[in-house]
């Protein structure tokens, strides 16, 4: 990674970093931001059981453990989130219900991100499909994110009001950021056993540029919105936010 992109690394990781513990603080964005959290933790399981069915019968037993693991803890975390959203009584909205354009024609901005659309650039989504994706790919772009999640949900959980109600989230966000440290080192074992060393960090070179460029993509489309971001949330609690915060965060 060249002088400039490091720097561009800061500064973008800076403002995300800013921007997300920012909105968590703020009771007013917290179930925005809650909402994306569980989306963004659920829509990730099926994702990681289709691989872990592929690793296993491609013969990497190792491989198809650490992934069955990494899917448990994204469907634990989803519902951390769920919680933290039923203690606001709120919930995530049910897409079924979204029209896919709006009024004028435009896609709905809740179905993109253009945090992916640049991160994941020149990749077609059938590149992107489990049975489909490479195997480098995949390690190599979700290790940058795991990785970073780990620190970012350290700053979200500590900007969390220090009161009551928030106690249970904050443990269980820490308790999300400790999972995601553990995924980045399996992720950079699995790279190691594919790759040489020097190949290994060239590819995750390569992939932490792509962040830097796709996290200034965000910042810059939340700029552009003036800081506004589409509804995520509704009123209510879904019937299946049933375990208690303490049980989950354990």
């Amino acid at each position: 990674m060249d002088f400039l992109t490091q720097i561009l690394h800061l500064v973008g990781s800076g403002a995300t970093a800013y921007i997300s513990a920012r909105n968590m603080r703020d009771a007013q964005t917290r179930p925005n931001t809650l909402a994306a959290l569980q989306m963004a933790e659920a829509g990730s399981v099926p994702f990681l059981e289709a691989l872990r069915d592929r690793a296993t019968a491609e013969g990497d037993l190792w491989l198809a453990e650490q992934l069955q693991k990494h899917a448990n803890d994204e469907r634990r975390h989803a519902q951390i989130f769920a919680n933290g959203l039923k203690q606001l009584n709120k919930q995530v909205i049910d897409f079924k219900n979204v029209p896919q354009t709006t009024t004028d024609g435009t896609p709905d901005e809740r179905r993109r991100s253009p945090f992916f659309e640049a991160y994941f650039n020149g990749y077609s989504s059938e590149d992107m499909k489990p049975a489909n994706i490479d195997w480098i790919v995949f390690i190599a772009s979700t290790y940058i994110l795991e990785l970073d999640a780990s620190k970012d949900f350290v700053k979200m959980a500590n900007a969390l009001p220090d009161d009551a109600q928030s106690a249970n989230l904050k443990k269980g966000i820490l308790s999300v950021a400790q999972d995601e440290t553990r995924h980045a080192a399996y992720l950079r074992e699995a790279l190691k056993r594919r790759l040489p060393q020097a190949e290994a960090d060239a590819v995750l070179d390569e992939w932490r540029t792509r962040k830097v460029k796709a996290l200034l993509a965000m910042v810059s489309n939340f700029v552009q919105k003036g800081g506004k971001l589409p509804t995520l949330t509704q009123e209510g609690t879904p019937a299946e936010v049933v375990q208690s915060e303490v049980e989950i965060a354990a």
